[in-house]
């Protein structure tokens, strides 16, 4: 039982530093980037030792990367391909968890066209998979948002094109039934579409999606895999961001330096909990709500519904660690929580203090 008593330990360690409201971001580096509360859900099965060897060898899924910003150009053809993986990652530590992905990253991979492109896109199944999958981008105009004719089987494919008539920041996931069974496992994304003149230019640009995840007891030998009555019932055992505890923290923090102009493209995959997004620190200058084409400035939170999207902007001023949080502030203690490193001069004008 020592392994089970001291990740109750570090688990304990943890929950205190956020209930202190996480006031330094360093916290998180000092509990191993770990933010999350006790879960008996996904405690590891210290009595079984095939189930701690499958723990021993998963890894945490790789980071999606921010789709580059397009060039100005006429409506062109973009072909899009992406391939349905299901593989297994770390939900946090010691938790292995059967994840369907798009592209093996969850989010699945940004996608970045102008108002006016027509987009082919092409969805794989990996032969390996063991159930069909699909995808629903919610900048299509037409029936399911692609799902209808996407529907895979292990090893096949299947093509189709759109145009994307409206800008905005979109959120595209797996539509086969049942559907919300898809998305708990890890299956959305973002596609953005920019208006013909494109997105005014920032330093920084930053991809993150928040999901809600739903965990069965340990199987014999084997990941965790989703509880579906606790999907329907709204039980989450997990709130994260990009997928796992600490997805956006250590090494994998979003990184920044002061005097910089920071874009996040921040989504809700859900499938159930709409998000009330907050950077600890910071005022977002400019918000389009629910990926609107209308800015709002000067926003605290903004509230991105299950199924939606929204981009923030902001300039950093001060160095410091910034947290990311759903400030639905009890889903801290289920893993909301990123960080932005930030570093460069002091700024006193703005901020000064010294901690006790």
């Amino acid at each position: 039982m020592r392994g089970y008593d001291g990740r109750l330990a570090r688990r304990a360690a943890r929950l205190t530093l956020l209930m202190a409201f996480l006031v330094v971001a360093s916290a998180c580096d000092a509990a191993s980037g770990r933010l999350v509360g006790e879960q008996t859900s996904g405690l590891a099965d210290t009595a079984n030792p095939a189930a701690l060897h499958a723990e021993s060898q998963a890894a945490r899924l790789a980071q999606p990367q921010v789709a580059a910003p397009l060039a100005p150009r006429a409506p062109a053809l973009v072909a899009v391909t992406i391939e349905t993986l299901e593989v297994v990652g770390l939900l946090d530590d010691d938790v292995p968890y059967a994840y369907w992905t798009f592209g093996g990253t969850v989010p699945g991979p940004m996608i970045r066209v102008r108002q006016g492109d027509t987009v082919e896109v092409t969805l794989t199944n990996a032969v390996d998979s063991r159930v069909a999958h699909s995808i629903d981008l919610h900048a299509v105009t037409g029936p399911g948002g692609g799902a209808q004719v996407t529907q895979v089987a292990p090893g096949e494919h299947a093509t189709f094109q759109f145009q994307a008539l409206n800008p905005g920041i979109y959120v595209y996931h797996c539509a086969t039934p049942l559907v919300p069974q898809h998305v708990a496992n890890g299956m959305y994304g973002l596609i953005i579409v920019e208006p013909p003149e494109g997105l005014p230019p920032v330093d920084r640009e930053f991809y993150v999606m928040q999901g809600d995840f739903y965990v069965q007891s340990p199987a014999q030998g084997g990941p965790r895999s989703l509880a579906l009555d606790k999907l329907r019932d709204e039980r989450a055992d997990y709130v994260v961001f990009n997928g796992a505890v600490g997805a956006l923290s250590g090494d994998t923090a979003l990184r920044a330096v002061v005097g910089e102009t920071v874009r996040i493209f921040f989504g809700d995959g859900g499938p159930n909990l709409t998000s009330s997004f907050h950077v600890i620190g910071e005022i977002f200058d400019r918000v389009a709500p629910e990926g609107a084409s209308e800015w709002t400035t000067n926003i605290q939170t903004t509230l991105v519904p299950a199924g939606g999207a929204t981009i923030v902007e902001f300039t950093l001023e001060v160095p410091g660690d910034y947290l990311l949080v759903d400030h639905s502030l009890g889903r801290l203690t289920k893993g909301a929580a990123g960080v932005l490193h930030v570093e460069g001069p002091d700024n006193r004008d703005v901020f000064h203090g010294q901690a006790k």
